[in-house]
């Protein structure tokens, strides 16, 4: 994370470096401006006045200031874009190695409050919290400096006065509610979850008539987040009146100060002039700080999140040595595989033996809980057996590459997912380059391409989300002919046909093993297979598998 901060430092030092040309250049307006406006109110009991060189320069940081202000803002989106853009991909990249079993104790609106929110917030660290603050930090300084070579008293004042609004202030605020942000940030997402669960279960919800547990639900997360927020809001208000009767309080002193040395003659009356107008624009850049350090909890409150999700383990690691190539065609045999998935859990593997053939099709069948779904977990190393083995061609899986064993297998999931977009697109998941012969050869393996022939426009026919525009057994059969696209050796189906009536799930799976052609299977069921469907059986018994 922090290397792709670093990587677009080029990109937020110009916007901070913007950002301070645009507050310095405010500055130096309205104090130029006040020399200027108090020299022409003197300027018919003095005996001369400079027009032109004032007002020169009166124009001369307008324009400069519009100029760095447009700037810093185009910079300050495309370098906030550009980080947000990268903090997505680092994240993705480090939560696919621990889907989809890694992250099954996340519910699905945290995830995506982590993906989202919690990458706006942190996105804008550099450009929206630490850069302001150094820009601000610098504009005082300058300020500070200037009033103190002018009139050394005027220069204290304004010191103690920048010193309290940027530190004293904020701290002041945040008395006490160093957590606020974290816990805005878990009702956040815990809101999403609510949402998105309750959306994703409507039917569910209906049919059992609890849609009005899930708002009240629904109604318990909003009070509390609306609780936060109403605190975070009242901070602000603090933070701003604080700001305004502090600068209320030092703006007369100031003045005094100013008044009282012009007329001692230790300054002149338009330098006064200028370092009070100077010292009004200091105080009213100041009122960012505030924003800027809310931002930078959130910020921080974010990156815990997101580093918390990413720094997770992945169930496995890649190997020590050299990894070796898995084989196009070999035996994947599981030997004496125990395994559990958690520890102090009961064993649902205890001494599993299977070997699978090149060629040869199998079907477990068992009880749920029974481990089924453990197998094909194994099979695809998506976790580890703590003892025995999972070989392929006599290699254990743990030698393997985890991406090129992935790559010699094909996983027909129990709920495989058909997403919003094309039929190309959704098939084109199972391999990105495969052009149109390839889809259609894929859709005919699956029985499919009938009917997708049939639509108005063919592989560019939308699909709605879940598949909604198509049955059930068609979504399932774009599913298998996604994964027959992908032409590898081992074929790994987890209970294709669930939620199916006898007669589609009878015909699913003769089509499947006719397109499985010399591809190994490992079959995953619960009922009964029809005929030549498979070349032997096999039941989870207590852990173990004995001929069905």
């Amino acid at each position: 994370m922090n290397a792709i901060l670093r990587r677009h430092w080029r990109g937020v030092a110009l916007t901070v470096a913007l950002l301070l040309s645009t507050l310095l250049a405010g500055a130096g307006l309205l104090g130029l401006a006040g020399h200027f406006l108090t020299a022409a109110a003197l300027a018919g009991y003095a005996t001369g006045f400079n027009f032109f060189g004032p007002s020169a320069g009166i124009r001369a940081l307008t324009f400069a200031r519009i100029l760095s202000r447009y700037f810093e803002k185009l910079s300050g989106h495309e370098t906030t874009l550009r980080i947000a853009r990268d903090l997505r991909t680092w994240l993705f990249a480090k939560l696919l190695p621990l889907a989809p079993l890694g992250l099954g104790r996340h519910r699905g609106g945290d995830l995506v409050a982590r993906l989202v929110a919690d990458v706006d917030n942190l996105d804008g660290l550099l450009v929206r919290a630490r850069g302001p603050l150094l820009a601000l930090a610098t504009l005082a300084a300058v300020a500070v400096a200037v009033a103190l070579a002018a009139l050394p008293d005027a220069g204290v004042l304004l010191a103690c006065v920048l010193l309290a609004l940027g530190f004293g202030v904020p701290l002041l605020v945040d008395a006490g509610n160093h957590d606020l942000e974290p816990r805005a940030a878990r009702a956040r997402a815990a809101m999403r979850s609510a949402v998105l669960e309750g959306l994703e279960g409507a039917t569910d919800l209906a049919a059992m008539e609890a849609g009005a547990s899930w708002i009240a639900q629904v109604e318990a997360r909003s009070r509390e987040l609306e609780a936060l927020e109403r605190s975070r809001a009242r901070r602000v208000a603090l933070g701003t009146a604080l700001h305004a009767a502090l600068v209320a309080l030092a703006l007369p002193a100031l003045l005094w100060l100013l008044l009282d040395s012009a007329h001692a003659g230790r300054l002149s009356a338009p330098a006064a002039g200028g370092l009070f107008f100077m010292a009004l624009a200091a105080f009213e850049a100041a009122a960012g700080v505030g924003p800027a350090w809310q931002s930078l909890r959130a910020a921080q409150a974010s990156r815990h999140r997101l580093q918390a999700l990413a720094m997770q383990a992945p169930p496995v690691a890649d190997p020590a040595v050299a990894p070796q190539t898995p084989l196009p065609q070999a035996e994947l045999e599981f030997r004496e595989v125990h395994f559990r998935w958690h520890d102090g859990e009961r064993e649902v593997l205890a001494g599993a033996n299977l070997r699978i053939a090149p060629g040869q099709r199998i079907a477990i069948h068992g009880d749920s809980g029974e481990g089924k779904s453990s197998l094909l977990a194994l099979a695809l190393r998506l976790r580890d057996p703590q003892s025995g083995s999972v070989r392929h061609g006599g290699i254990d899986l743990r030698g393997f590459d985890p991406a090129d064993w992935h790559a010699r297998s094909a996983w027909l999931p129990q709920d495989a997912p058909v997403f919003a977009g094309s039929v190309r697109d959704n098939l084109r998941l199972g391999d990105p380059h495969a052009d149109d012969a390839r889809l259609w050869r894929a859709l005919q393996q699956a029985k499919l391409d009938a009917a997708i022939r049939a639509l108005p426009d063919g592989l560019d026919a939308w699909i709605g989300e879940r598949g909604a525009t198509l049955s059930a057994g068609q979504a399932r059969r774009l599913a298998l002919a996604r994964a027959l696209l992908r032409e590898a050796p081992l074929l790994l189906l987890d209970e294709p046909t669930e939620g199916l009536d006898v007669d589609t799930a009878n015909e699913l799976l003769r089509d499947i093993a006719a397109a499985s052609g010399t591809r190994s299977v490992l079959l995953v069921c619960h009922d009964e297979l029809p005929d030549g469907v498979v070349h032997a059986s096999y039941r989870l018994i207590d852990g173990k598998l004995v001929p069905a």
